[in-house]
Formats: structure tokens, C-alpha cells, sequence
């Protein structure tokens, strides 16, 4: 029977209209040789807007900073070849329906020595770090914010150049803005350092220069999460008003809708209170907010172990937390990530109702490209 779920239904938010409140959720796949999307990448997304996704969120895409890339065959978003494999994407994604934002992305103090495309820069964040009589990260100085600024500013340009619905930013999971947000990396004792409103000043500048160079009307969606990839327990604000504090800046500086990252989007973010991290932005922010975090995967196994070896086979759960959640007012799209990259036609199947057809996430599926 098909579903009757108000996830399914059009919607507007922050200017996009949307076929449905599905979102795909942004998943790195290192598939672009060079940094250029090809015709595999082109057919990766097709496939999942033709299955009835309503906003596609790109793999996280490397602005033009030397510092920004760690890792090989990442897609880049500057430069003329790779920016014309963007527009073949964006071309098959709106050939099907769907809307497309890509995700710009700075590692931060993640790169490492020997990484592309210079193996002798070190990598750049909020704090110096040295190990061994090396610098592996420099402490980055106000001309780099500003470099860093411009490059982020750039590549938003390009995106509206292209005709894509918006502009997405990588602010979670340990990278280079989370990294400011993040007293565990920010040692600093200026101006971008210290209280929340100064952890959270970089990030600020990036959205108004991102907004400066795309007008108003563009819509600019901010990705954070409290959780790092090498701390599950990290926290960037250790209170609701802290949130409010960062999320309000962020608001009043350009962003439209708020990527909540979680591993679990219904868990509670704060102590004493069972609101999701996802309804205390919404209620904080008053901006639209996309949830994230084991949507569609059954609950005993939602570990995200992922990176490792383990074994990370997950059975296919329906949508009724989601749509509790929809009804309660905690959020406004919900993100797929696993689901989606095991079963391209997984929105095409949930929206019949049919999840004993969707095909189960397992490791194998990490390394599909399809």
C-alpha cells in the first residue's frame, strides 16, 4: 500500500521546494580520480534521485585552500574540469526531479604529512600541533581565516554559478570549523578562541562571506554535530543556552536550515530533557533542520563502527520514529545515509511501504558503487 506519511508530501523550506522531506545524506565515496566527478559519479546520484529523493546533499567536496584535502579521489569544487563534472551531476539529478546542494569541506587539522596534493604542508587548525621535532598542524593566523574565507566564498559562487538549489557546509565530525567550535582542538586565547560566541566567530565569517557572494535568496545549509569521529562523546556546547548561543550566530549570519548530525537522531542531546538534538535547534534556531542519524536502520544495530573491520550488517527498520518526530515538530527533513547507499531505491520502496523489499546495510556495501 503506498505510504500516506507526510515525509512524502512537497514542501518548501527556505525557498527549496521539495518533492518530498527525503533527504540524501552526504556520504564521502572517493570515486572522482583527480578530484573530477565521471560517469560513474554522474549514474551514483542519478540513480537515487530517479528513486524519488527530494534533496540530494553531495559527498563532501574540497574547497580551493592547499590545506583543505586529506585523501585521494575526493571531488574538488573549483577548477574548470571538475566544476563541468559537477554540472553533468547536477544535469542528471534535475533531469530527475530532484534538488542538489553540494557540501564544501575543509579537513582541518585531520590532513596529514604526505597527504595530496603537497605532502609537505602540514595541516591547518585552530591550535599548533607538533609531534617529534615536526609541525603537523599550524596554528592558523588571521590572513589564513581570511584565505580560508575566500576559499569557501569561492566555491559558493560556483555553486550558484551552476545552477544548483544551494550551498552546504561541512561543519561537523571533527573537520576544520567543528574544529573551532571544539575546546578539545581550540586552545586558542584570541579572538577565535575561549567563550562560544568566539569558538563560533570563523565559522560566522564563513557564512557571511558565503552569503555576500551569493545574494540573498540562496539558500545555505550549515552541518554540525556534537560528536567527533574520534570522540562519540565530544561535546561543542555542554548546555542548551550554549546551543542557542552558537546556533543563533549562525543564524543571524546567513544559514537557512540546519544539518543536525547524530548518530541516532532520537536520542536525547542534553541530560534531564528527552528532546533530540535536531528539535532543540529547531526550537533554538527557528530555522528548518534536517535529522540525521541511523534513519531507516534497525535499532540493535545502528553502531556506526563503519570504519572499522567489524561487522556492521544492519536489518531495515520502517520510518514511525521519523514520522513521531515529523508530527512532534522536531524536525523538517529527514537525512539518509546507510539506507540509501545499500538500496539506491530506497525512497522509491519506503514510499510504498514496501521495506521488506529494501535491501539490508552491510559492510559490502561501503565499497559498491551503484
Amino acid at each position: 500500500m503506498p505510504n500516506t506519511s507526510a515525509l512524502f508530501d512537497p514542501v518548501i523550506l527556505a525557498g527549496l521546494s521539495l518533492r518530498n522531506r527525503i533527504v540524501m545524506s552526504p556520504m564521502s565515496r572517493y570515486r572522482s580520480p583527480g578530484g573530477v566527478p565521471d560517469a560513474a559519479v554522474v549514474d551514483y546520484y542519478r540513480r537515487r534521485a530517479a528513486a524519488g529523493v527530494g534533496l540530494i546533499v553531495s559527498e563532501a567536496t574540497y574547497i580551493d585552500h592547499p590545506g583543505a584535502p586529506a585523501y585521494q579521489n575526493v571531488p574538488h569544487f573549483f577548477g574548470a574540469e571538475a566544476l563541468a563534472g559537477w554540472r553533468r551531476v547536477l544535469d542528471a539529478v534535475h533531469g530527475e526531479g530532484a534538488r542538489m546542494v553540494p557540501q564544501l569541506w575543509h579537513v582541518g587539522n585531520t590532513r596529514k604529512l604526505g597527504a595530496p596534493p603537497d605532502p609537505s604542508l602540514p595541516g591547518y587548525g585552530p591550535s599548533r600541533i607538533d609531534k617529534d621535532g615536526q609541525t603537523l598542524v599550524i596554528e592558523m593566523s588571521r590572513q589564513d581565516v581570511q584565505d580560508i574565507t575566500g576559499s569557501y566564498a569561492r566555491s559558493a559562487a560556483h555553486a550558484r554559478a551552476l545552477g544548483f538549489d544551494g550551498v552546504a557546509i561541512h561543519g561537523g565530525h571533527g573537520y576544520l570549523l567543528d574544529q573551532f567550535f571544539w575546546l578539545g582542538d581550540n586552545h586558542r586565547r584570541d579572538d577565535y578562541g575561549e567563550t562560544i560566541e568566539n569558538r563560533a566567530r570563523f565559522a560566522v565569517e564563513v557564512v557571511r562571506a558565503m552569503r555576500a557572494a551569493v545574494g540573498a535568496g540562496f539558500p545555505i545549509l550549515f552541518r554540525f554535530s556534537q560528536w567527533k569521529a574520534t570522540d562519540y562523546d565530544a561535546r561543542i556546547a555542554d548546555t542548551p543556552e550554549e546551543l542557542g548561543i552558537l546556533l543563533g550566530l549562525l543564524a543571524d549570519a546567513g544559514v537557512d536550515i540546519f544539518d543536525v548530525s547524530t548518530r541516532r537522531f532520537w536520542q536525547a542531546a542534553f541530560e534531564d530533557d528527552p528532546r533530540s538534538l535536531a528539535a532543540w535547534t529547531r526550537q533554538l534556531s527557528g530555522r528548518p533542520v534536517i535529522a540525521v542519524g541511523s534513519i531507516g536502520l534497525d535499532a540493535p544495530h545502528q553502531s556506526k563502527f563503519f570504519r572499522t573491520a567489524d561487522n556492521v550488517a544492519s536489518n531495515v527498520t520502517d520510518l514511525s520514529m521519523v514520522e513521531e518526530a515529523l508530527a512532534r515538530g522536531d524536525l523538517d527533513l529527514a537525512a539518509v545515509g546507510r539506507a540509501i547507499l545499500a538500496d539506491p531505491r530506497w525512497v522509491e520502496k519506503a514510499s510504498r511501504g514496501a521495506f521488506d523489499e529494501i535491501l539490508p546495510f552491510t559492510r559490502s556495501a561501503m565499497d559498491n558503487y551503484y
